[in-house]
């Protein structure tokens, strides 16, 4: 089973990672959707996030951007990390996701790391 959180501001993947209203987490078995639920983040600081995902069983992450010292935070929880996605809805996005077309942005990622 895949865990993907996406998080969401004014109803699409959020601008900024730490800067999300909540995450909708999405259950995925076999290939579907099982199960989708709002949860609201309940630490003090972006750093704290990747621990607090990893703990709810996370397994992947739809980002746009985020800062770099929070992509190796991911990293050591052993969280896949999409970074550069397209602001879009998070039925579309897991939709993309379950079709295999998500693709991380090497120009984002790019301006992220340099």
């Amino acid at each position: 089973m895949r865990r993907v959180a996406i998080p969401i501001a004014d109803n699409k993947l959020s601008e900024y990672f730490g800067g999300c209203n909540f995450y909708e987490i999405f259950e995925i078995e076999d290939g579907a959707v099982r199960k989708s639920s709002v949860e609201i983040p309940t630490v003090e600081t972006v750093d704290e996030l990747p621990q607090w995902l990893e703990q709810r069983g996370i397994t992947d992450v739809i980002v746009f951007k985020i800062k770099k010292e929070i992509i190796s935070l991911f990293a050591s929880q052993k969280i896949n990390l999409f970074v550069g996605i397209h602001q879009d809805t998070p039925e579309n996005l897991i939709g993309d996701y379950l079709n295999g077309n998500l693709e991380s942005d090497k120009e984002i990622i790019q301006e992220i790391t340099h």
